[in-house]
């Protein structure tokens, strides 16, 4: 009969205090590790939070798509004219190219529209920065500086008093060229695309010029 060996025991022992301690080193970050993940989930919360509290972004009116309400256009126009006294007629490029007649043109108080609702939202808005600042300065009051001095800038109230001689200033709805023929258009998109286009009738004036050069 072998008689045991005395040191087998003892080096089972070893194995096992070793096993022990690199378990308690693998376990050890672990309460940590829990720590930091709960403190991400709490951020990740709040910041759920903040974003569904914030109020989405409000879109500006249109002058062009107003309600046909007086209450609704009268209020439109007061507070542009109170915005447009306080912010826009302070720039000298905009007090050079305003038009007496601005309110005239349905155009140029859509730009105006616009453009006091972009002013808001860059400097009062739930998501105001200086980023919008600069880039209403640079960028969108230019551009529509620019627009209403090439369409309006040399327009005034007196060009849009109808007297004999004068010229009238059109200001109602524009008519749309060809509105006739989109139904057939329409149809020929649908179905014939990669054909000819069916040729458009021939306007009076054309008619009346063929006959003149025909006699």
């Amino acid at each position: 009969m072998i008689p045991p060996n005395p040191t087998e025991p003892d080096a089972a022992m070893a194995g096992l205090a070793r096993d022990v301690d690199a378990l308690r080193r693998q376990v050890a970050p672990l309460p940590a590790r829990v720590d930091a993940l709960s403190g991400l989930l709490a951020e990740l919360g709040e910041t759920v939070a903040a974003l569904s509290a914030r109020k989405p972004p409000t879109p500006a009116p249109s002058w062009l798509m107003a309600p046909t309400d007086p209450e609704v256009t009268g209020r439109l126009l007061d507070e542009l004219a109170g915005w447009l006294a306080v912010v826009y007629l302070r720039y000298p490029d905009a007090v050079e190219s305003f038009p007496d007649c601005w309110c005239w043109h349905p155009h140029v108080v859509e730009e105006l529209l616009w453009l006091m609702h972009a002013w808001a939202a860059a400097y009062q808005g739930p998501a105001a920065s200086v980023a919008l600042a600069g880039d209403w300065h640079d960028r969108q009051r230019p551009g529509v500086v620019r627009r209403i001095k090439a369409t309006a800038g040399v327009c005034s109230r007196e060009n849009h008093q109808t007297r004999p001689g004068w010229p009238d200033q059109v200001t109602g709805a524009p008519t749309v060229p060809s509105e006739a023929e989109l139904d057939q258009i329409g149809r020929w998109w649908a179905d014939a695309r990669e054909e000819s286009a069916p040729e458009p009738p021939r306007t009076d004036r054309i008619g009346e010029a063929l006959r003149g050069g025909a006699r």
